[in-house]
C-alpha cells in the first residue's frame, strides 16, 4: 500500500493494483512532475487576494452596463419603449432584439434561446433590453425608465402539464424522450418495491458572479475579457448573433471566480458586445448576486418513480424507473442530461432487464444546464433510496444488498454498452464498509456545535438519533453520444524555460498546474509557465467531466513529448544511438549505458524548440429508438458512507463524517485531488440538506445567499478518503479519471440514506426537509 497522505492531513491509501509509484525524490526537492503535490502557480496571488479577476478589470474610457430583465415568468412583449432612458444624461446606448441579427446560438447548445426577448418572454429573469452608461448607477435607473408593456400568460411550471400545455417554443415542449428497452421487458422479481423521488433546483452559486469587460475593434468587432469555461462557443455565438464573422470576435479568459457548472450566459456577454460596438467605448458589466441567480442555469429539478425487482436472495431481477426533469424555458443542454440519466439510472449494478423511460420538457421555470454530475447524481439519489426500500423488505443489511449486485468490468450497462475501464465497484463498497466509525458523542465532551442545528441549536443531546447511509454512484467522463472531445496544445522551450500554450480553461479543477507537471515530467524542466487563453488559440472545449485532464492533459503529453525527441536525437546520433535509449529524470539526460550524462539546461542552451499536438479520444455514438449503444468514453465510480446525527424532535440533520472510496485511475497531485474530492462531497451535502433555488408560479424567491443557504465551515462534515484504487484506464492519457464529480453524485444519496438509517422515514426528497426527519411519537 502506498501513503499518499500529505502535511498532516488524513493518509489517502492507495491500491498497488496497475498503479505503480514515482521514485522517491531526495529529501527537501521541491514538488516536481506527476504524482507529485504541485502547488497551483497563482496559490499565493488569490489567497493575497491580488489575483486579477474580470471584476478587477478597467479601461480608459469605460462605461457602465446594466440588463433589463423581465419580471414575469410568462408574458407577451406588447411594446417596448426606450425612449425615456437614452434620453437619461450620462445614457450612451441602449439595445434590444432589434439590434440583434444573425443566428443566435451555434456550437455545443441547442439554438432555441434568443439573446433578449423579443415577442415573449418565457421565464422570470429573460434579459429584454440592456444599457450602457457613464456610471453603473446611471445604468441601473435607465434600464429600469426602459417601459416594457406586458400581457400576462398563465405560466406552465409543472412539467407534469407540459405535454399537454400550448406550446411554449417553436420547437415544441418536449425536449427529448429517451425509451430505454434492455434484456426481457416482460421480466419480473419475486419481490418489488416502489418509489417517488423529488430533486430540487440546485444553483452553482461561484464565488464570484459573472463580470465581463467589452472593447470594440477598428474592424467594426469587438475583443471580450471575460471568466468563460468555453470562450470559443461563445465567440461563435455572438459572431453569429451579430452578424460578425469570427475573426472579428475575441475573446481573452481572465482569472475565473469558481465554475461548478458552465459561465457561458448569452443573455450576459452579448449585451456587452453589442454594447461595446454601438457606443464605440470599452464597457463593463458585473451582475448582481440576484441578476446571477436569475442568469445563469441550474440544475435540473427532477421527478423520478421507480419499480425494482429483485429475487428472494436480494438480487436485482429487473429496474423500471420514469424520469421527468424540467428543462425550464430553453433547451440549453438537456437532451444530453437526460441521456446520463437514463443511462445510470439503474447505478453501478449488474441488471439484466430495464424499462426505463425518460423525458425533458420545457416549463416557465428558470433554465436548467449543466452543473456538475448533471442527470447521474439526480438518478443516483433515486436508485440509491430504492435499494434502502428493497434491503428493509428483504430484512437485508443495505451494505450487503448493494454487494450482491456491484457492476464490474466485463459487465454490461442498461444501454448495452460493455464496461471495459476498471470497475472496481466491489473494491470501493468494501472499504468503506471496513473503515472504522467515527466516536458517538456521548464517548466525548458534550459540546452545542456538535448538535444538529450548529452552535444555536435548539436541540437537546437526548433527542439526537445517529445513522449510518451507504451509496454507490457513477459518472461518464468526458462528452457522449458521438460529441468530438478533441483539444490542441503547444509547447515551447527557449533555454530553460518552457511554456504551454493551450485554450482549456483553468477554473480551479487544476489543468495548470497539471500541465506544468506534465512538461515537467516529459522535459525535465523545472521552470513551465501556461499562457493565458483567448481565441486566437485553438479550441479545447469547456471544462466539465475530466474533459481537460484527459484532452487537453493528453495534448500537452504528445507535444511535450515531440520537443523532447527534437531534443534528444541530436545527442543520440552523436552516440550513434536511438534517442529512445536516452531517458531524462530530475534535470538530467542519461543513456542506457551510462555513456552520456549530461543536464536539460546544457542541452538547450541556444536551441529553442516548440511542438503542436492533438488529442481526440475514441469515438462514441448516439443512443439508439431503444435507448442502446456505445455513448461514453469512459465512467468513474465512487462509494460513500455518511454518519449523521438527527434531532428526531426538530428533524435537524448535522452529516458527522463522509467516508469516501474512489476510483480514480491514478493520482496525478495527491493534494490537489484531495481537495478536489472534499470540495465535491460538501457540494453534495449542500445538495442533500440545505441547497434548493425556491421557484413559485416561476418566480425565484429571494434571489441571493440569504435565500439560497450554502454550507459553511460550520456544517463541512469530516472527509475520511479510505482508499483509492489506481487501476489506470488504458484509453485514458496518463490512466487517470475524473475526480470530483462523482463525490457530489453519490454524497446526496448517502446522507439521504443516513437520515433513513437514523430515523426510519422513507427520505424521497432532495434537499431533506425538517418534516421528512422527524420521528413521531
Amino acid at each position: 500500500m502506498t501513503d499518499r497522505g500529505t502535511d498532516g492531513a488524513t493518509a489517502i491509501t492507495v491500491s498497488p493494483a496497475g498503479g505503480g509509484a514515482r521514485t522517491a525524490r531526495p529529501a527537501g526537492a521541491p514538488p516536481h512532475g506527476l504524482g507529485d503535490s504541485l502547488s497551483p502557480a497563482e496559490a499565493e496571488a488569490k489567497a493575497r487576494g491580488t489575483f486579477p479577476y474580470t471584476a478587477d478589470l478597467w479601461a480608459e474610457g469605460l462605461l457602465w452596463a446594466a440588463v433589463l430583465r423581465s419580471p414575469h415568468p410568462h408574458a407577451a412583449i406588447k411594446r417596448i419603449d426606450t425612449t425615456d432612458a437614452a434620453a437619461m444624461p450620462g445614457v450612451r446606448a441602449v439595445v434590444t432584439h432589434e439590434d440583434v441579427g444573425g443566428e443566435a446560438g451555434l456550437g455545443r447548445l441547442v439554438t432555441d434561446r434568443p439573446p433578449f426577448a423579443s415577442e415573449v418572454v418565457r421565464y422570470h429573469g429573460e434579459p429584454v433590453a440592456a444599457v450602457a452608461a457613464d456610471h453603473p448607477e446611471t445604468a441601473r435607473l435607465a434600464a429600469a425608465a426602459i417601459v416594457v408593456e406586458y400581457e400576462e400568460r398563465e405560466p406552465v411550471t409543472d412539467p407534469e402539464k407540459s405535454f399537454e400545455a400550448p406550446a411554449l417554443h417553436p420547437d415544441g415542449n418536449v425536449i427529448r424522450h429517451i425509451p430505454l428497452r434492455h434484456g426481457d421487458p416482460a421480466a419480473t422479481g419475486e419481490v418489488v418495491v416502489e418509489g417517488l423521488y423529488r430533486i430540487g433546483r440546485q444553483d452553482p452559486a461561484p464565488i464570484g458572479v459573472e463580470s465581463g469587460l467589452a472593447v470594440p475593434r477598428p474592424d467594426g468587432g469587438v475583443e471580450i475579457y471575460t471568466g468563460t469555461t468555453d470562450p470559443h462557443t461563445d465567440r461563435d455565438r455572438i459572431a453569429a448573433s451579430l452578424g460578425l464573422t469570427t475573426e472579428q470576435v475575441k475573446i481573452y479568459v481572465t482569472g475565473v471566480p469558481g465554475s461548478l457548472g458552465d459561465r457561458e450566459d448569452l443573455g450576459f456577454q452579448l449585451p456587452l458586445a453589442l454594447l461595446a460596438i454601438r457606443t464605440g467605448s470599452p464597457v463593463k458589466l458585473s451582475a448582481t448576486r440576484e441578476e446571477s441567480f436569475l442568469g445563469h442555469a441550474h440544475r435540473h429539478p427532477t421527478l423520478l418513480r421507480y419499480w425494482h425487482h429483485a429475487d428472494r436472495t436480494g438480487k436485482i431481477v429487473k429496474v423500471e424507473a420514469q424520469l421527468l426533469m424540467d428543462a425550464g424555458a430553453y433547451a440549453d443542454d438537456s437532451a444530453e442530461a437526460l441521456a446520463a440519466a437514463v443511462s445510470f439510472a439503474a447505478g453501478p449494478y449488474v441488471v439484466p432487464n430495464a424499462v426505463i423511460d425518460g423525458w425533458a420538457v420545457r416549463t416557465n421555470n428558470p433554465p436548467a444546464g449543466y452543473v456538475r454530475g448533471e442527470g447521474a447524481m439526480q438518478v443516483c439519489a433515486a436508485y440509491e433510496g430504492q435499494m434502502d426500500r428493497l434491503a428493509a423488505q428483504l430484512g437485508i443489511d443495505p451494505a450487503e444488498l448493494r454487494a450482491r449486485n456491484v457492476l464490474g468490468t466485463g459487465d454490461a450497462l442498461p444501454t448495452g454498452q460493455t464496461v471495459t475501464c476498471p470497475a472496481p465497484v466491489a473494491e470501493l463498497l468494501a472499504a468503506v464498509r471496513e473503515a472504522p466509525l467515527p466516536a458517538l458523542p456521548k464517548d466525548g465532551p458534550v459540546e452545542d456545535w456538535l448538535l444538529p442545528g450548529g452552535p444555536e441549536g435548539a436541540g437537546e443531546p437526548g433527542a439526537v438519533r445517529r445513522g449510518v447511509g451507504y451509496a454507490l454512484g457513477m459518472v461518464h467522463m468526458l462528452g457522449a453520444e458521438g460529441a468530438d472531445e478533441v483539444s490542441t496544445a503547444t509547447v515551447k522551450v527557449e533555454g530553460t524555460v518552457a511554456t504551454v500554450l493551450c485554450a482549456a480553461v483553468e477554473t480551479g479543477q487544476g489543468f495548470a498546474t497539471l500541465a506544468r507537471q506534465i512538461v515537467q515530467d516529459v522535459l525535465g524542466i523545472e521552470e513551465v509557465h501556461v499562457a493565458p487563453v483567448d481565441t486566437d488559440q485553438p479550441p479545447a472545449g469547456p471544462g466539465g467531466r475530466g474533459r481537460h485532464t484527459w484532452v487537453s492533459g493528453g495534448a500537452v503529453e504528445r507535444a511535450a513529448k515531440m520537443v523532447r525527441t527534437q531534443l534528444l536525437q541530436p545527442l543520440a546520433a552523436n552516440f550513434g544511438m536511438s534517442a529512445e535509449l536516452l531517458s531524462i529524470a530530475d534535470g538530467k539526460i542519461t543513456s542506457y549505458d551510462g555513456v552520456l550524462s549530461t543536464t536539460v539546461a546544457e542541452a538547450l542552451e541556444g536551441k529553442e524548440l516548440w511542438a503542436t499536438a492533438q488529442c481526440r479520444p475514441h469515438p462514441t455514438e448516439p443512443l439508439n429508438e431503444a435507448g442502446q449503444g456505445d455513448a461514453f468514453v469512459g465512467l468513474a465510480f465512487a462509494a460513500l458512507r455518511a454518519v449523521v446525527d438527527v434531532d428526531a424532535e426538530l428533524g435537524s440533520v448535522r452529516v458527522v463524517e463522509v467516508s469516501v472510496a474512489q476510483d480514480v485511475g491514478r493520482v496525478l497531485n495527491p493534494r490537489q485531488l484531495r481537495t478536489r474530492i472534499e470540495a465535491g462531497v460538501l457540494q453534495g451535502v449542500g445538495a442533500a440538506l440545505t441547497e434548493h433555488l425556491r421557484v413559485v408560479r416561476g418566480e425565484v424567491r429571494r434571489p441571493d445567499l440569504s435565500g439560497y443557504p450554502l454550507p459553511t465551515a460550520l456544517d463541512a462534515p469530516d472527509v475520511r478518503i479510505v482508499r483509492l484504487i489506481e487501476e489506470r484506464d488504458v484509453v485514458a492519457p496518463f490512466g487517470a479519471k475524473a475526480v470530483s464529480a462523482v463525490p457530489v453524485v453519490v454524497a446526496p444519496a448517502a446522507v439521504a440514506a443516513a437520515v433513513r438509517a437514523a430515523t426510519g422515514r422513507p427520505v424521497n426528497r432532495l434537499p431533506i426537509r425538517p418534516q421528512s426527519a422527524v420521528v413521531g411519537p
